[in-house]
């Protein structure tokens, strides 16, 4: 099995853990209830995150820690003032020695923590010995497109794993980053069709060729290399491909590969944040907002060739996205390609009744297109009583902010935390609208291929839908399998066959 654990805090890191996150120590009132052999070592200790070892007086580790803040957390541990515990209790008392071991940032203290506790399996660590618990990162390597994603269970498959970590949530946020950056596929199977996160940038394609597998294996190389922490062989490996693309004028696989660089340089230098109350408040500031917007609703049209034209809705709220207000709009008014219409129709809709409900305003509303698109919302909220929204549009070709009040847009660098919060918002606006328009298209197709086959009226076709789930399965389907449906008879069955076996 393969399987890469990161034992050693002075070589392995995971980058991606390091965001800048600080954990608070305890208070520092009370009085200390300790030897002074304990009262030295903790006046030693650092101030530094990392990992603290409590031993007996054989040299027995006890209890293995992780803290921001090494020295006050382990002070906290011996005043009078904590919350009573019979284990805290007997684990004080047999303490003789604490060591301690600095780390980069507190994503490494977790790893480093973890694989201590494995190792020394200390008794007074009961909460942490059950390995079931921890999640790991597993790379596929055994498939032809390998695929990146979080599991608690490990098996002898090909995979390589990559953990364990003990912050799930945070391993989730760093996962969207990778996915982001490295843009490997993220289906189970590989689809006919091109899914959702190739059109959000999210995937490089490879289920329709858009690119081999020799290409697909230099980036399954490169993340390898990342999650291995060698990220200056990394570094030095993307600069010397992007001179090559440069040399060949080939300047947008420069580009990306620039961009890719500056990402990676951001995580792993810890500057890409998570700390979402912290990430408002500077979008608040830059925004020139009146205060941090915790409730922010975000806008998308979708079409094709001006077929079946939807907008989309999406809530971002108290620092998550909130699905049950998102909204859907079927265009009524516009016919044709013009998404400006369309989207003055969708934010005429959408606040119309919100003023006629009388439901809570947005403190931001951000709107998937530059500035004709952000113009024409900011007109539509206006007339509507209510210029005191703001609201802000991202264009997707070069990702600049664009602001009503502004000329030029706001151009933040590609690992600034506020354009990854807004992009994130923006990709789930986008995400939500396509999928509801490939739904409405897939619909029309399933009817109108339906309604040429005779003995095919609305409540077969309910049926059908139901039983199969989609058009294709119902090509593909047999006559007994026809015949489980409900409704349909051997005489509609064979139509059914024959349409499209003449197809």
């Amino acid at each position: 099995m393969h399987f890469e654990a990161f034992y050693s805090y002075r070589y392995k890191h995971l980058y991606f853990y390091c965001f800048g996150r600080s954990v608070k120590g305890q208070g520092d009132e009370g009085s200390l209830q300790m030897g002074i052999d304990i009262k030295t070592e903790i006046k030693n200790l650092p101030l530094t995150c990392g990992v603290y070892i409590m031993k007996d007086p054989a040299g027995e580790v006890l209890y293995v820690g992780k803290a921001g803040n090494i020295k006050k957390r382990v002070s906290s541990y011996f005043y009078k003032k904590y919350v009573p515990s019979a284990r805290l209790d007997a684990l004080i008392s047999k303490v003789a020695k604490i060591e301690n071991i600095p780390t980069t940032c507190e994503g490494e203290a977790l790893i480093l923590e973890s694989s201590l506790i494995k190792k020394y399996k200390p008794r007074y660590n009961v909460e942490l010995k059950d390995d079931k618990s921890y999640p790991y990162l597993k790379l596929t390597l055994a498939e032809t497109y390998p695929r990146l994603f979080i599991t608690r269970k490990m098996t002898d498959d090909g995979s390589r794993y990559f953990g364990p970590y003990t912050n799930v949530k945070l391993l989730r946020e760093a996962t969207y980053m990778i996915k982001r950056i490295f843009s490997l596929r993220v289906c189970n199977k590989l689809p006919k069709h091109v899914c959702l996160n190739y059109y959000l940038r999210q995937c490089v394609g490879p289920c329709v060729g858009n690119i081999d597998k020799t290409g697909y294996d230099e980036i399954v190389k490169e993340l390898i290399l990342f999650l291995e922490g060698k990220k200056d062989a990394l570094l030095e490996e993307l600069t010397k491909r992007m001179a090559i693309a440069s040399a060949k004028l080939n300047f947008e696989e420069a580009a990306r590969i620039r961009n890719r660089i500056e990402a990676l340089s951001a995580m792993v230098r810890g500057k890409v944040k998570f700390n979402f109350k912290d990430i408002l408040e500077e979008l608040r500031q830059v925004l020139r907002l009146e205060k941090p917007p915790m409730r922010i609703e975000a806008f998308d049209i979708s079409n094709f060739a001006g077929d079946q034209s939807v907008g989309s809705m999406i809530s971002f709220y108290n620092m998550k996205f909130d699905r049950a207000l998102y909204r859907k709009f079927k265009i009524k008014t516009v016919d044709g390609i013009d998404d400006y219409k369309m989207m003055r129709e969708v934010i005429s809709r959408r606040y119309r009744r919100v003023l006629d409900e009388k439901l809570p305003l947005p403190d931001l509303v951000i709107i998937d297109g530059g500035k004709g698109h952000l113009s024409t919302a900011k007109d539509e909220l206006d007339k509507l009583g209510l210029s005191r929204v703001p609201v802000i549009g991202i264009a997707k070709e070069f990702e600049h902010i664009y602001l009503p009040d502004q000329k030029e847009p706001l151009k933040l660098p590609r690992n600034s935390s506020i354009l990854q919060l807004i992009q994130r918002i923006r990709d789930e606006a986008h995400r939500f609208a396509i999928s509801y328009h490939h739904l409405l298209r897939e619909r029309e197709s399933y009817h109108s291929e339906l309604d040429a086959i005779e003995g095919i009226g609305e409540t077969r076709k309910r049926a059908l839908l139901r039983h199969f789930g989609a058009l294709e399965n119902i090509k593909k389907a047999r006559m007994d399998e026809l015949l489980q449906v409900k409704g349909i008879t051997k005489k509609v069955a064979k139509e059914i066959a024959s349409y499209f076996k003449r197809q």
